[in-house]
């Protein structure tokens, strides 16, 4: 019989959708980072980016939510305009906000493997509130432990004054974890 062909599963359906997931999520990002407020006294722009680490985190795990960040981080790297303010390219990447996004990608990670417990995700039900919050949190502190040093070492100023600099951005950086784990808790961003 000529006609008739045995399929062979090459990738699970599973890690097709876990991909797709990390390309939407790293999509979302980039259109969140357009929503920025630039601040020329500090150099570090006002923006909705810590959003997408936050969402890949929680809803793809350690595993897909890098993947996710990393995909983001690679399309800016690339050209894509999908940094904060339409910016991209290697230069921005090793600029004074640079460790931000290197920060994004590490502390989405962090926020899976204490969301999820492991590599795989697991459905958010089974993840209480104030462990998705308390994950968030770890990844905020983590997106400010890379990216100040790395902002005082590029721009040649000590520790502390970057830290003073960025002070003024971590009260609405802790309503945006907030406001993350309620969209999440909404099923806003996923259904079932």
């Amino acid at each position: 019989m000529a006609g008739e062909h045995e399929s062979v599963e090459l990738v699970g359906d599973a890690t097709v959708e876990h991909v797709a997931k990390a390309a939407l999520i790293a999509a979302l990002t980039a259109a969140l980072a357009q929503v920025s407020i630039p601040i020329p006294s500090t150099g570090v722009p006002f923006s909705l980016q810590p959003f997408g680490a936050f969402f890949a985190g929680l809803l793809l795990g350690p595993l897909w939510g890098g993947l996710a960040m990393t995909l983001y981080v690679l399309a800016g790297i690339a050209g894509a305009p999908v940094y904060s303010n339409g910016a991209a390219g290697l230069g921005y990447l090793f600029g004074p906000t640079g460790g931000f996004l290197v920060g994004f990608l590490v502390g989405a990670v962090a926020i899976g493997a204490i969301a999820h417990r492991g590599v795989d995700p697991r459905p958010l039900g089974a993840v209480s509130v104030p462990v998705q919050i308390g994950a968030l949190a770890i990844g905020l502190v983590i997106f400010y432990a890379v990216g100040v040093p790395w902002m005082a070492t590029v721009l040649g100023i000590p520790l502390g004054r970057a830290a003073a600099t960025m002070a003024p951005y971590v009260p609405p950086d802790a309503v945006k974890l907030l406001i993350a784990v309620g969209i999440v808790q909404s099923g806003a961003l996923v259904r079932g």
